[in-house]
């Protein structure tokens, strides 16, 4: 991983993506984290990490879980 001058990203970007390299306990348990350290709503959240995930900025940042969430995303767009 980069350095935040590096890659470019704001805090908040980069606190976005350090809460989705983590695993979560249970249901409910990422979004309440979002509101309590984001002070996001979970749609807010979401919208966010959407952007996030075609910014090349955050693909510098940390690769791994971009390329990661942009399988996810990929992978429940064709079911649809």
């Amino acid at each position: 991983m980069t350095d935040a001058s590096d890659s470019g990203l704001g805090e908040r970007e980069q606190a976005v993506l350090a809460l989705e390299r983590r695993s979560w306990p249970g249901p409910g348990a990422k979004e309440r984290a979002v509101r309590e350290r984001l002070g996001l709503s979970p749609t807010r959240y979401y919208q966010l990490l959407n952007a996030l995930l075609d910014d090349p900025r955050a693909l510098v940042h940390d690769p791994v879980t971009v390329n990661r969430l942009r399988r996810v995303r990929a992978e429940k767009e064709q079911r649809r």
